[in-house]
């Protein structure tokens, strides 16, 4: 979609996807090879009581479902800024699914515009684990 298909309060629901203990453990122990993630003593002993996934992994799991929506990528020029607030933890065999809501748009100029994208990201109970806002630069339908 182009800058000028979307309208504030859009919505669209992104794809479910399982978060693996695989998957978990493999990322963490590249990229966030922190205790919470890794050992299971530790995790068990932790106020959670057993390991958690990491959150990047986390949200890049559904990120991933939500590029392949084609709802944005087609026309996406460049990301403005990005914030992720994490509110629950995500556990092995957790099921995430998205909501994404159109927050704001600003015309840049005839060619692109800012797009404010809030990706809400929920469990299998609804309980929400995170709350995205990225600042995407699109294009424009340009008029010849």
């Amino acid at each position: 979609m182009y800058f000028d298909d979307f309208q504030v309060g859009d919505t669209f629901d992104i794809e479910k996807v399982e978060i693996k203990k695989d998957k978990m453990l493999a990322f963490a122990e590249e990229y966030d090879p922190q205790p919470i993630h890794l050992d299971e003593e530790f995790g068990a002993n932790s106020q959670f009581g057993e390991i958690i996934a990491p959150g990047i992994m986390s949200f890049m799991s559904v990120w991933a479902k939500f590029v392949k929506a084609n709802i944005i990528t087609e026309n996406f020029i460049a990301a403005r800024s990005f914030r992720i607030n994490w509110s629950s933890p995500v556990f092995e065999d957790d099921v995430l699914f998205g909501k994404v809501i159109i927050k704001n748009l600003i015309p840049r100029n005839k060619y692109n515009g800012l797009v404010e994208v809030n990706l809400v990201i929920y469990n299998q109970g609804g309980t929400m684990v995170m709350d995205t806002t990225t600042e995407a630069i699109l294009r424009r339908r340009v008029e010849e």
